[in-house]
């Protein structure tokens, strides 16, 4: 079974995805009463029309998550204006801690994907409030952000996004790390196909996609990342290996250690299977590595309060 923490509109679009490709059955949790239950049943509504064979449930109570072997956690407050970035840190500290602490009671041998932000510092708190192996922890991030990368490339280019490899690493956010030299089109570098300032505005264009979300309609993205959560889950539940830029545990890779950060990994049915290191030049390795120190002071101040 799959388990999503959180019934607003990323986990839900998530569920989606997650149901048209049968992944497993679902069960939704949120601690609002009746946003799960009512969720679940316009997706049961849904899959009845597709023809699809999952169950899916609604819930407000951490113990349904019960024999879910994977665990996607969505809830979280999003930044207000009026919140600073420690308020929103406090407050998505204290749903990681009790999302975290029904996850090993209730699921103590799921792997657990997550989405709440600041993401790689709660990556690391929900990694410690579990107590499980590191491998058994993801951030999502990367494939969001690899995502739109390709589609702005892919825009300027006039080819599918299918023929475009992004390499997007290191903090998630404002600070997300774009490296054009390691992203491919068609096996070609980017550097070689387009001028310095075409990709200094792709690079913008990849950094601004969610505020021009929120500035277009109101809210921040839902399908996009539904959609990449579904692919990573996929490829644990049906062991595939398949390589995605996420949030891990490093231990000594790129020079650091003890933090979560984005990197490409292997996901299969261990979780994080392996971490590819990619070859950067010292230019881009100062610059992940600075990243790796600003996600640890963040770790910091969250250990504080959790």
């Amino acid at each position: 079974m799959i388990t999503i923490v959180g019934a607003g509109k990323v986990g839900v679009s998530a569920a989606v995805q997650i149901a048209v490709k049968e992944l497993d059955d679902i069960t939704l949790i949120d601690v609002i009463p009746g946003r799960a239950e009512g969720e679940a049943l316009d997706l049961g509504h849904m899959a009845s029309i597709l023809g699809l064979s999952i169950d899916i449930r609604g819930s407000n109570d951490y113990k349904d998550m019960a024999g879910s072997d994977l665990v996607i956690v969505t809830a979280g407050f999003p930044r207000k204006a009026d919140m600073t970035r420690e308020d929103l840190l406090r407050k998505n500290a204290e749903i990681i801690k009790a999302v975290g602490e029904a996850i090993k009671e209730y699921a103590p041998n799921a792997i657990v994907m997550l989405t709440t932000n600041p993401l790689d510092i709660m990556a690391y708190g929900l990694w410690k409030v579990t107590g499980f192996e590191p491998r058994r922890v993801i951030g999502f991030a990367g494939v969001l952000d690899g995502g739109r990368l390709a589609y702005y490339i892919a825009k300027e280019l006039g080819v599918s996004p299918a023929s475009v490899q992004p390499c997007v690493i290191g903090q998630h956010g404002k600070a997300m790390i774009v490296v054009p030299r390691l992203t491919f089109v068609g096996g070609k570098p980017l550097t070689e196909l387009v001028d310095e300032a075409t990709v200094k505005k792709l690079k913008e264009l990849t950094v601004d996609a969610g505020r021009k979300i929120i500035e277009l309609r109101g809210w921040s993205s839902n399908h996009a990342p539904g959609a990449g959560l579904a692919v990573m889950a996929e490829s644990i539940k049906k062991d595939q290996k398949k390589v995605f830029y996420s949030s891990v545990y490093l231990d000594g890779q790129y020079g650091v250690k003890d933090v979560f950060i984005g990197v490409p990994a292997v996901l299969g049915k261990n979780g994080v299977e392996r971490i590819l290191e990619l070859p950067l030049n010292e230019e881009e390795l100062k610059e992940f590595q600075e990243s790796a120190a600003a996600i640890r002071r963040g770790v910091d101040e969250l250990l504080k309060m959790l």
